[in-house]
């Protein structure tokens, strides 16, 4: 027989299995919680009446496959969390609410040798901003996900010697602005962000299983197994853009030499170019001259595409991602830059892994990051303080 106590840390533990499930979503019919969460119908229709009645969550009319249904999503006013990526030239803030709403955002230029301590007074400066802009009282931030460009040590949270940002080395972002800002902040690099953020808003959504594969001025991967990010034991997991290619290659920033880094990013692709197509080219627009039919770019984003696509065939050799999201400005390239991905994978890959992976482009562009950065203040943190308001919810939670 249960007991009393027993019947109320179960009660206590489906509350907070529904609440979790509709936190990570952003909303979900009853039905798609019953199979998120492996619930009865019956006990996902009672708890979303008390959650609902506690003022936790917000019930609205919908259509699932032609049928009346009912979205259920978390309060818009339970709590709001906030965004920050920093980038090579631009810090990027975004706020939004529990239920995957984002209420304000704004992206400013930034110098990319500045200080820390200027990034975290311009951060601190843009969040204040921003939320003074919703209108909503600062004490209802619950987080806030700060991406950066750079590994992040797991053990003590401090940015490692590769980062992009140079002067940044050896700090503790996530520390600096948690004494800023007087809340929880939650630390990642900008690959796993991009990750987080194309799995539960853009091209990832429905996959349990991807990788998300990021060009710029270095090239990492943002890797999701069984619907978490996969960070590794020191935090380095994903660092795609070190695999080697060329041992007589050109010789990469880490050390080594022929790394798919020195053939795909943009401080060594856009010097090919730069003789034919002037000194202030970009990656941008390379993509924006290949899809307007220009030989050179055309060529170059191809090449570049068949190295990526041997970095993701070894991925799929390793993991056997079912999606892998491309992102960066070669995602604008399209079909330039996917197909031949797909021809390298077809060839390096073992065949069953490339027949069951889907090669897509990220549908964020740059908001990739700092909306991944909003899922990571989601995904983080706890169920306890939303059933505040709950009947029943006060008896401890079992494990």
């Amino acid at each position: 027989m249960e007991t009393p106590g027993s019947q109320s840390s179960l009660h206590r533990a489906n509350l907070e299995r529904v609440v979790r499930a509709v936190r990570m979503a952003g909303s979900l019919t009853q039905a798609e919680i019953a199979r998120t969460t492996g619930l009865s119908a019956a006990t996902v229709s009672n708890i979303v009446r008390e959650l609902k009645d506690g003022g936790t969550v917000e019930v609205t009319p919908t259509s699932a496959g032609g049928r009346r249904a009912r979205s259920v999503s978390l309060s818009g006013d339970a709590g709001i969390v906030v965004g920050v990526d920093f980038g090579h030239s631009h810090l990027r803030v975004a706020v939004g609410n529990l239920a995957h709403v984002v209420l304000a955002e704004e992206a400013e230029p930034i110098d990319v040798d500045a200080s820390a301590a200027e990034g975290f007074d311009r951060a601190e400066q843009l969040v204040s901003r921003l939320i003074a802009e919703t209108g909503i009282d600062a004490g209802k931030v619950i987080g806030v996900g700060l991406g950066v460009p750079g590994p992040i040590d797991v053990e003590s949270g401090t940015l490692g010697s590769t980062a992009i940002l140079p002067g940044w080395s050896g700090t503790n972002p996530g520390q600096e602005l948690s004494g800023r800002l007087g809340v929880p902040v939650y630390v990642d690099n900008d690959a796993n962000l991009g990750a987080l953020g194309e799995l539960v808003w853009g091209g990832g959504r429905g996959a349990a299983d991807l990788a998300y594969i990021k060009v710029a001025s270095g090239v990492g991967a943002g890797l999701v197994i069984s619907g978490q990010i996969y960070r590794g034991p020191g935090g380095t997991a994903g660092e795609i853009g070190h695999i080697t290619l060329d041992e007589s290659g050109p010789v990469c920033r880490c050390g080594n030499r022929g790394c798919l880094e020195t053939f795909t990013a943009a401080r060594y692709v856009l010097p090919l170019l730069q003789p034919s197509h002037g000194p202030d080219l970009t990656m941008a627009r390379v993509v924006q001259l290949a899809r307007e039919g220009d030989p050179g770019c055309r060529r170059v984003i191809a090449d570049v595409g068949r190295h990526i696509g041997s970095g993701v065939a070894n991925l799929c050799n390793l993991l056997n991602p079912s999606r892998v999201v491309l992102g960066g400005d070669l995602a604008d390239a399209g079909e330039l830059v996917l197909a031949p991905i797909r021809e390298s994978v077809s060839r390096y890959a073992i065949p069953s892994a490339a027949r069951q992976l889907g090669i897509v482009p990220g549908t964020l562009g740059g908001r990739a990051e700092v909306l991944g950065a909003l899922a990571l203040v989601l995904s983080e943190m706890g169920d306890s303080s939303l059933l505040d308001g709950v009947q029943g919810a006060d008896a401890p939670a079992i494990a």
